[in-house]
């Protein structure tokens, strides 16, 4: 059985907080899916969302996807984690236009390995 919470308050019908973790059989789900403004689940999407997989405006978790996203995977404007992609990006391998990491690709990199222009 998993754990849900949904806050009363919310937002255009959007909760201010949604905590959704393990598998709820009622809504078929096998991993908890929390939506909410702020949203902690196994796969978490909210304007900042930490999870598992975490989609948000900042996002954090094993693998992120937001403009401000932490994680072992991270996607987003500015990236950090084992392997970060985004316009900055920092981490053990890292690819955007600012790079900076053990692996650093982009145009301006920096780091034990680093491709770029400058």
């Amino acid at each position: 059985m998993g754990t849900r919470y949904t806050s009363r308050m919310n937002y255009r019908g959007i909760p201010l907080i949604a905590i959704a973790f393990g598998p709820d059989a009622d809504c078929d789900e096998r991993f908890g899916h929390a939506r909410g403004i702020i949203a902690v689940g196994d796969i978490a999407t909210g304007v900042i969302a930490v999870g598992a997989v975490a989609r948000g405006f900042f996002a954090a978790g094993a693998v992120s996807l937001g403009v401000i996203s932490s994680g072992g995977v991270a996607f987003g404007g500015l990236a950090a984690g084992s392997i970060a992609l985004g316009a900055m990006a920092a981490g053990g391998v890292a690819i955007g236009v600012f790079a900076a990491g053990g692996i650093a690709i982009g145009s301006v990199a920096a780091g034990g390995l680093a491709i770029g222009i400058e």
